[in-house]
């Protein structure tokens, strides 16, 4: 089993769409994030519908890293919803990229799983090339 293989089987066991309430939605989206000491994290999307508490299942895996170890450096990411992305799928939403370029300025060399079965990755410099944020941590 390689590392996308395990990454993807312990997010799975998150994906459980399920209605909490009239209002809420949650496990209808998942992820899990490799930390630079080699663990893995999972996360799963929750909403509502104030939008205000929204928290996308990568930033939710990124936490659970945090909360758990201090670690902020992700050394790969994968999500999806049903079954594995698949022809550029996976990708993380701006909120997402911008969240995990702000936690460590390594992060922009993480590696997005796009397609699980080719194992084709982009990093995250990529998706959001000429980040405001270089002037702050004095990468300019």
């Amino acid at each position: 089993m390689d590392i996308w293989e395990e990454m993807y089987e312990k997010a799975k066991k998150e994906y459980h769409p399920e209605e909490i309430s009239p209002f809420i939605t949650a496990h209808h989206v998942v992820a899990a994030v490799q930390s630079e000491s080699g663990k893995i994290f999972t996360g799963f999307c929750i909403e509502g519908a104030c939008g205000v508490i929204n928290l996308c299942a990568e930033r939710v895996a990124a936490l659970n890293m945090y909360m758990n170890t201090g670690e902020t450096k992700v050394i790969r990411m994968i999500a999806f919803r049903n079954e594995p992305p698949k022809k550029n799928g996976g990708m993380p939403c701006g909120a997402c990229r911008e969240f995990f370029m702000q936690l460590n300025y390594d992060n922009r060399d993480m590696e997005i799983l796009t397609d699980y079965d080719s194992r084709k990755v982009v990093h995250l410099k990529d998706l959001i090339p000429n980040w405001w944020g270089d002037k702050r941590y004095n990468k300019e």
